[in-house]
């Protein structure tokens, strides 16, 4: 949340108050405060769920908090490394 922002409903100016708000408050004591809106999905923006061997995953968390990154950042560089680098062996492109 933008620091400049305050929540309509909590008041609160960061994510921090925002979760500490609502940890403490019910949304049905403020319906009256709140509106419909219409909102649409990218299908593109998908994401799949893809089952690992624990075993792997440990290894793999491990590694990713040694270069302090999510493990599913992780993941996806090496699988895009993976792919470019089969696409372009596939392709004789060096």
């Amino acid at each position: 949340m933008s620091e400049d922002k305050m929540s309509s409903i909590s008041h609160a100016r960061t994510w921090q108050e925002m979760a500490e708000f609502w940890d403490t408050h019910s949304l049905a004591d403020y319906d009256d405060q709140t509106y419909e809106v219409e909102m649409t999905f990218d299908p593109v923006a998908r994401r799949t769920a893809v089952s690992v061997e624990p075993e792997l995953l440990m290894e793999i968390s491990r590694i990713a908090h040694e270069r302090r990154v999510s493990v599913q950042t992780l993941v996806n560089v090496w699988l895009r490394q993976y792919v470019d680098r089969f696409a372009s062996q596939a392709t004789g492109v060096q």
